[in-house]
């Protein structure tokens, strides 16, 4: 199956609910590589890439986050593979 690379925004009530951590713990389950991190204006920037099915899985999720979490706008584009190794949290 082929590899792809996401990167985009969510918006909502994002911050503050956990969602960074969420975000990676549902990435590692899904064997994707890539980050998650908090802007200064609200919303969480992601990047990730690996096998299309978990990065579509991953999508779907975050549309939703976690349960405290109230996603209003998911912004995606796909990217070239950035060939990044783990999933990480950025501060």
């Amino acid at each position: 199956m082929a590899r792809k690379c996401t990167h985009g925004y969510v918006s909502g009530r994002v911050q503050g609910v956990g969602f960074r951590q969420y975000a990676a713990e549902e990435a590692e389950r899904l064997d994707l590589d890539g980050w998650v991190r908090n802007l200064d204006d609200g919303r969480v920037e992601v990047l990730f890439e690996g096998e299309e099915e978990a990065v579509d899985a991953f999508v779907e999720w975050l549309g939703r986050g976690p349960k405290s979490a109230r996603v209003k706008a998911v912004e995606l584009e796909e990217q070239p593979l950035q060939g990044i190794t783990g999933f990480i949290v950025r501060r």
